[in-house]
């Protein structure tokens, strides 16, 4: 089954009450379809728990991959290929499997990394 995969923007969208992103989080979970992001992402976006009661909501629902050695290790390889430097990005473009949907606000940065990895049938999103 696909998954929905998380960047920034789409947290931030949250965490800022977008309903059109909410209501997509309500049809996913009714799908029982698994959203993913990576913790360098929540890094990006976490900055004051006391006002972001939404997005610590919406993180309740949330797959957390840690971003350990390894995943740092296959997105700097990725980094290199695509010849680019930011390693939140490359590292959910290495979480995406084929068929994913990849919710972003970075949409040709991750358009490139996913080329780079030759992986053409996630469907990139504008948030």
């Amino acid at each position: 089954m696909s998954r929905l995969i998380l960047d920034a923007g789409a947290l931030i969208a949250l965490d800022r009450n977008d309903r059109a992103m909410w209501a997509r989080l309500v049809r996913v979970l009714e799908r029982e379809q698994d959203l993913v992001t990576h913790a360098g992402i929540v890094g990006q976006v976490w900055r004051n728990p006391t006002r972001q009661a939404r997005l610590a909501r919406s993180l309740k629902f949330v797959d957390v991959r840690p971003l350990d050695v390894e995943l740092a290790k296959e997105s700097g390889l990725l980094m290199a290929a695509a010849k680019m430097i930011d390693v939140h990005d490359a590292a959910l473009a290495v979480l995406c499997r084929a068929n994913d949907t990849l919710l972003t606000s970075d949409v040709h940065d991750l358009a490139s990394l996913l080329s780079a990895r030759g992986l053409t049938s996630v469907d990139i999103v504008h948030v």
